[in-house]
């Protein structure tokens, strides 16, 4: 099988080991399985897939080529059912026998094939191909990044722009400057790139509980201030269906303390594990483990809230590799995520997507300094 086409080598392979006659899933777009798959109609016979959300697809590979029906809308307004009509092209062209489907097939798709006169075996021969990434699902991830590091380059000009008013609140334009209205903006960048923002992103500044004069806590405002840390999280969708993850914390006018010795701490882990899967390959848990020894060297002791966190990254915003023993080398592509608890509820956390390899590189990668004004003419 050619290179570009590596889940149809994995499943005639998975059809040869395991004796069986075909390789069937079936579920709407919604489902990155079936999208995976699409992907693989469309580059075998060139034929464009239905693509949209209210599409329910049905798709077959039976060790020579693949097989797709489609339909829109609601089952009641269907002729047949997807399934239903594969099934029955499966076996007018003769296919017989069990037939692999992942364990997340929907129940009446597996009623059909049954009904057929198939017999039905678990296969996680799909979750597994989804590990390793060609060079065009990298670029598409890379394009998705490419949206979020516009999306946080356009967060930092906010804050760099904005001025300190009362009680340490950050103004912008003459109004307060909050975290709704930045996460917004960010949004407004990556649709502008192309991308679709998803929900994913967030704005978190959890020290906007700030005491009032009879020290009792008052009622967060969602307006963000100078000296806090300032999370802002994207996880774009591109256009062809895949993700990024980026994460950047900000300090308005820090004055260094906690949330910069963090902040030292997490860019050292994040340079080691670059080191690490430079040409080799380890566990989730290995990497994992890389990280918090790395912050912790920098004098935050086992008291301190210290989260890691390693994922593949793809047609989900997290995907596999994500088990703790999974390997993570070359053909992956992860979102390595650390994040310092610097006091109360407030943190200094840090994500980028980083492709292992000789050597490991970073994907659109926009400056990690806690200071906004540094992202202005930054690249790296």
């Amino acid at each position: 099988m050619s290179e570009r086409d590596p889940l149809t080598a994995r499943v005639a392979s998975e059809l040869s080991s395991r004796d069986a006659a075909a390789f069937v899933h079936a579920g709407s777009t919604r489902d990155p399985a079936v999208r995976y798959c699409l992907q693989t109609i469309d580059s075998s016979d060139g034929t464009p897939t239905t693509s949209t959300f209210d599409t329910t697809h049905a798709v077959a590979f039976d060790g020579s080529r693949w097989h797709h029906v489609s339909r829109r809308g609601v089952a009641a307004d269907w002729p047949r059912h997807p399934a239903d009509e594969l099934a029955a092209r499966l076996a007018d062209d003769g296919v017989s026998g069990t037939v692999l489907t992942p364990a997340t097939i929907p129940h009446d798709g597996a009623l059909y094939l049954e009904r057929a006169g198939f017999s039905l075996a678990s296969s996680d021969v799909l979750s597994r191909a989804r590990r390793s990434k060609t060079d065009d699902e990298r670029a598409r991830i890379e394009r998705a990044q490419q949206a979020g590091g516009t999306g946080k380059k356009r967060a930092a000009a906010m804050l760099a722009e904005a001025t300190t008013g009362d009680n340490e609140t950050l103004v912008l334009g003459g109004e307060k400057l909050t975290s709704e209205r930045l996460r917004i903006a960010v949004d407004e960048s990556i649709a502008a790139e192309g991308a679709l923002p998803g929900g994913h992103t967030r704005v978190t500044a959890t020290a906007n509980d700030v005491p009032t004069t009879n020290s009792a806590p008052a009622t967060s405002d969602g307006v963000l201030r100078a000296g806090e840390p300032i999370v802002v999280a994207a996880a774009p969708r591109g256009p062809e269906g895949y993700h990024g993850g980026l994460v950047r914390t900000f300090v308005v006018d820090g004055d260094g303390g906690d949330s910069r010795r963090a902040h030292v701490a997490l860019t050292q882990a994040f340079r080691s594990v670059r080191s690490m899967l430079t040409d080799a390959t380890h566990s989730i848990t290995a990497v994992e483990a890389d990280l918090e020894a790395e912050i912790r060297a920098y004098g935050f002791g086992d008291g301190d809230d210290i989260e890691t966190r390693v994922t593949g990254v793809g047609l989900e915003p997290r995907e596999a590799p994500a088990a703790a023993d999974a390997d993570v080398g070359p053909e992956t592509v992860v979102r390595i995520e650390a994040a310092v608890r610097v006091g109360g509820e407030r943190s200094v956390r840090l994500a980028d997507l980083l492709a292992p390899g000789q050597p490991a590189q970073w994907l659109e990668a926009p400056s990690r300094s806690l200071d906004p004004a540094a992202y202005a003419d930054t690249e790296r």
